[in-house]
């Protein structure tokens, strides 16, 4: 009996890359992407097999920007299946910091350092929303993307954004 061919997502890494001035922060780093899809985007990209979530932002972070980055911990997973046009990519978003000049690399054409808030810049998949909900958490909001759910039909409708609390009592004391 032939084996099933299986259709997965692929996992992908970006990195949202603060960099510092002293204590101050700077902005954070934007690459030009040199393949399609084009724009800018943040430094991300595909896990390499045998690789950590981790090792794969450390090393897209300087491949495409030549900076070291310290890794502050998980942002935030993106999955909507339209994020990528290539594919079906699932990105677990990374906070790093940095110090000095991001200079373009790998496949990146250039790389400079942003205010995040800046929406002059074209950016790539679905990279604005990604600094939107960096930007909402430094806020104090916790960003969470619209949760959406398949209906029959193929489109898609908002689930209900607050779970119901549950009347049972816990049987803890």
């Amino acid at each position: 009996m032939p084996r099933p061919k299986f259709r997965n997502p692929v996992p992908t890494v970006d990195i949202i890359i603060e960099v510092m001035d002293g204590r101050k922060r700077r902005g954070v780093v934007l690459i030009e992407r040199r393949n399609p899809p084009p724009g800018w985007a943040l430094p991300g990209g595909f896990v390499d097999y045998g690789e950590t979530l981790e090792e794969a932002a450390v090393r897209e972070a300087r491949e495409e920007t030549s900076l070291d980055v310290d890794l502050l911990g998980q942002f935030h997973a993106y999955s909507d299946p339209a994020r990528d046009p290539r594919l079906h990519t699932i990105s677990t978003v990374f906070i790093a910091r940095a110090k000095g000049e991001p200079k373009a690399a790998d496949d990146a054409r250039a790389a400079v350092v942003v205010d995040p808030r800046d929406r002059s810049l074209l950016l790539a998949f679905d990279h604005r929303k990604i600094l939107d909900d960096y930007l909402d958490s430094r806020k104090g909001r916790v960003p969470c993307p619209n949760p959406t759910k398949r209906t029959s039909r193929g489109t898609t409708t908002p689930t209900s954004p607050k779970p119901r609390a549950s009347s049972a009592r816990s049987k803890r004391t």
